[in-house]
């Protein structure tokens, strides 16, 4: 027989599911803000990212993914194709599917990107935080990994 959480506990897990949800969000969207979008969309940038991370993919892995509809994906590959930022060749184990690559314009975009947000967030965090709340930082990403992998 299980029994039910202790309401306090868990209005305090709520709670602080909310503000680490909102603080993770900003964070983001910071990181975003801070590099250079070449005029880029974020569904765009979005793709780029997951290619750049997790290397070639049909267009329904990434839809999926991103939990958007195909056709969505479609167009948006579109845009990036005319760009020269993506290629599209048939999948060699499905000639009736493509898999979609970063061109190597496509990948010094999501390379300036990546590398434009990690020099920005570790200047904010010296610049922000001293050494004991930088250690403090850590701690906490160690127990936000943990809680992933539960």
């Amino acid at each position: 027989m299980t029994t039910s959480p202790d309401p306090a506990l868990a209005d305090d897990a709520a709670r602080t599911a909310r503000e680490l949800r909102s603080v993770v969000g900003q964070l983001r969207r910071r990181l975003l803000e801070m590099s250079d979008n070449h005029e880029l969309t974020p569904s765009q940038t979005a793709l780029l990212s997951r290619l750049g991370k997790h290397g070639p993919a049909t267009a329904s892995v990434l839809a999926s993914a991103e939990r958007v509809r195909p056709q969505s994906v479609a167009a948006t590959l579109g845009v990036l194709e005319e760009r020269g930022y993506v290629l599209r060749t048939p999948d060699p184990d499905d000639g009736r599917r493509q898999l979609v690559t970063l061109t190597p314009a496509g990948q010094e975009v999501f390379e300036g990107r990546r590398q434009a947000g990690h020099e920005w967030l570790t200047q904010a965090l010296h610049d922000g935080l001293d050494a004991d709340e930088r250690h403090t930082l850590a701690e906490a990403i160690a127990l936000m990994e943990r809680l992933i992998r539960s």
